[in-house]
């Protein structure tokens, strides 16, 4: 997710208005959700069915179809859905929003204290990453 340096001074939020990151995360959360209920893009146009066309090589369809098989899912279901969670994936990462100093300030702040000790964290770290064992 993309993240704004701080805004200026002169786009602190009035009181009783949400603050610019609040409706980031608002806008990120509704769109996400959107989706994820299959809610059309915003440019889209009702609900028509369109049909969309790729080429593949032989061993690709190969690979789609044993995974779509797995799932019980028809190859264009399982396509449709890995390439809207893609394209979401994607959208979202690349999201840019502003905030203000204060705001800003908060979050670095978060980001820079350490992580609650807790038994489930010590357990994690002592773990061996895959590569490792």
């Amino acid at each position: 997710m993309g993240l704004a340096e701080p805004a200026p001074s002169g786009n602190l939020s009035k009181v009783g208005q949400p603050s610019p990151l609040r409706v980031a995360y608002f806008y990120t959360t509704l769109y996400s959700k959107r989706i994820h209920l299959g809610a059309a893009m915003p440019h889209a146009q009702g609900d028509e069915s369109v049909s969309i066309n790729i080429r593949a090589r032989a061993r690709q369809r190969d690979l789609i179809d044993q995974a779509a098989e797995r799932l019980g899912r028809s190859r264009s279901d399982f396509m449709l859905e890995a390439a809207c969670q893609k394209a979401e994936d994607v959208l979202l990462d690349q999201t840019f929003f502003t905030v203000d100093a204060g705001t800003f300030a908060k979050f670095q702040a978060l980001l820079d204290e350490p992580l609650p000790s807790t038994d489930k964290l010590r357990r994690l770290l002592k773990t061996k990453a895959p590569w490792e064992k």
